[in-house]
């Protein structure tokens, strides 16, 4: 699932008639580059969620988009804009996706660039016969999250960890993760599958107390990796 349901704020103007994941970055749209690397792993079926400009991307890829040289993804879509008008946040998009989603799947945010990084086949394997809910890819932090998000224990658990100025103790969620679809349902989640309610819901709260009973995994990714969340960083990638 690549999440593609954001306004960008902090992208305007550009974003005010282009949704951001259609942002160019080196010559193709930013949420192109993670596809690209789904189906060069073998991951060919991918959901997209949108709302603000859905129908941009859609009309860009539509169903079956070739992927020159590297293969064909197969796209099916998540319209939260034209069933309710509004995004759903990241829990409440996933929750509305889940009948159309695997047992086990990737997430990864359309607005972020990380041009190595490997949508491992064997990542998932080991994920689907352990009994962790979800596996986050974390990676260094960042000027703009100088404080981090999470930790990483010796065992490679995720830890729910207070934020101090020791910034070594904690990383930044690259919005990459393998997560079980248990994970949206009760008894960890409350939101019916599908969410016809229609309920906005952070995912953040979910992992924090997955990880305060021991049921995340992390590991930690030094390959380059940008949250394309301003002009400027849009335009220091594209000035490389």
């Amino acid at each position: 699932m690549i999440l593609a349901a954001g306004r960008g704020e902090r992208m305007r103007p550009l974003t005010d008639h282009t949704p951001k994941p259609l942002l160019a970055v080196r010559g193709k749209p930013l949420m192109q580059w993670p596809m690209e690397a789904l189906v060069r792993a073998g991951f060919q079926h991918i959901l997209i969620n949108t709302a603000w400009l859905g129908e941009r991307i859609q009309g860009h890829y539509g169903r079956s988009s070739p992927l020159q040289g590297i293969g064909v993804a197969h796209l099916r879509y998540s319209d939260e804009a034209q069933d309710f008008g509004y995004a759903l946040e990241t829990a409440g998009g996933i929750a509305r996706a889940l009948p159309q989603l695997a047992e086990v799947f990737w997430v990864v945010a359309g607005d972020v660039f990380v041009p190595e990084f490997t949508f491992d086949a064997l990542a998932v394997e080991q994920f689907t016969v352990g009994n962790q809910l979800a596996h986050l890819w974390l990676v260094p932090n960042p000027p703009h999250n100088p404080l981090g998000d999470f930790g990483i224990s010796q065992e490679g658990l995720a830890l729910n960890l207070p934020k101090s100025q020791n910034a070594q103790t904690l990383f930044t969620f690259s919005t990459i993760a393998l997560y079980r679809r248990a994970f949206f349902e009760l008894p960890y989640c409350d939101i019916v599958p599908g969410n016809p309610q229609a309920r906005a819901a952070p995912l953040a709260p979910l992992l924090r107390a997955a990880m305060d009973r021991g049921q995340v995994g992390a590991t930690l990714y030094t390959g380059p990796w940008t949250d394309v969340g301003t002009p400027e960083r849009l335009a220091q990638l594209n000035a490389v």
